[in-house]
């Protein structure tokens, strides 16, 4: 057995976006991105239980040229667009959205979350789009928990959910723009799993809760992000309490990156487009009920 080795071992770090606290473990003053995958915030906030759900959270904002993933750990995610959707998600579901040439879209808590007083659990990752796609028409997947594929492993005590690509015969149902395999894996303490990916993918794993050790490597503390060298194919894991963690592996893209705020382009040029199109209106129009 070949397992892979650790390259980076990246803790979640807290950074304030625009009033909004998320913890970042990638990107980093260091690592700039982990092509395909640009960014992973992890966010859990106690919400204002006396305010509207549809004041609260990130209103209404632009993307172009990758998609915005999320996975929904607590509560739940109202998300709108301007293309017309408006989808209510809940803890297990996953919000998959392709900006492709331009879209606005919130995410809010759900009035629910406001009303039962839940806490907002959510990690969000963005995974870059190839230049011959970035300028697709957008797209909006819903996934939800009950019709995802799961797996279970060995020896009973976790679940592995395909979220996309093909894994042990099994394909994740969201479509992704470039070769891409995430499982959102769940286990019970002194689970004991082994993954196995293609060699030369863009491999991490982000510990969401919980306690883990990395065979050959060692223990992993929650809210960090493990990156893997591109050679080998195994990775072996065993739980020291109850966890969540996300494995993370694709094929790079090895395209030039430009990126600003929202848009994630391939040239100056074309962000410079990005940004006048969205003032000019092109990406549509998002009015929140």
């Amino acid at each position: 057995m070949a397992l892979k080795k650790v390259k980076y071992n990246l803790p979640a770090t807290e950074i304030d976006m625009g009033g909004f606290p998320v913890k970042q473990a990638f990107p980093t003053n260091s690592v700039s991105n982990l092509d395909p995958f640009l960014l992973l915030h992890h966010a859990r906030v106690k919400p204002i239980y006396d305010r509207l759900a549809k004041h609260q959270g990130i209103g209404p904002h632009p993307h172009r040229g990758f998609s915005p993933v999320t996975f929904v750990i607590e509560g739940g995610v109202h998300h709108r667009d301007s293309l017309g959707h408006n989808q209510k998600s809940k803890a297990g579901d996953v919000q998959w959205m392709h900006a492709g040439a331009g879209i606005i879209h919130s995410e809010r808590p759900t009035q629910e979350v406001i009303d039962k007083k839940q806490v907002q659990e959510i990690v969000q990752l963005w995974i870059n789009s190839p230049a011959v796609v970035k300028m697709n028409i957008p797209s909006y997947q819903y996934l939800d928990s009950d019709r995802i594929p799961t797996q279970i492993s060995e020896d009973e005590k976790s679940v592995l959910r395909i979220i996309t690509g093909k894994y042990q015969g099994l394909l994740g149902p969201a479509k992704s723009q470039s070769k891409t395999l995430i499982i959102w894996n769940i286990g019970i303490k002194g689970s004991s799993v082994k993954f196995k990916v293609e060699e030369g993918e863009s491999t991490s794993i982000y510990l969401i809760k919980g306690e883990i050790s990395i065979k050959e490597y060692g223990n992993i503390d929650p809210e960090s992000l493990v990156h893997f060298e591109k050679s080998n194919t195994e990775i072996e894991i065993t739980s020291d309490s109850n966890y969540q963690l996300l494995l993370l592996s694709g094929k790079p893209i090895n395209e030039k990156i430009v990126q600003h705020g929202p848009f994630v382009m391939n040239t100056q040029t074309e962000i410079l487009e990005a940004m006048r199109d969205y003032q000019m209106g092109k990406m549509g129009i998002l009015i929140e009920e």
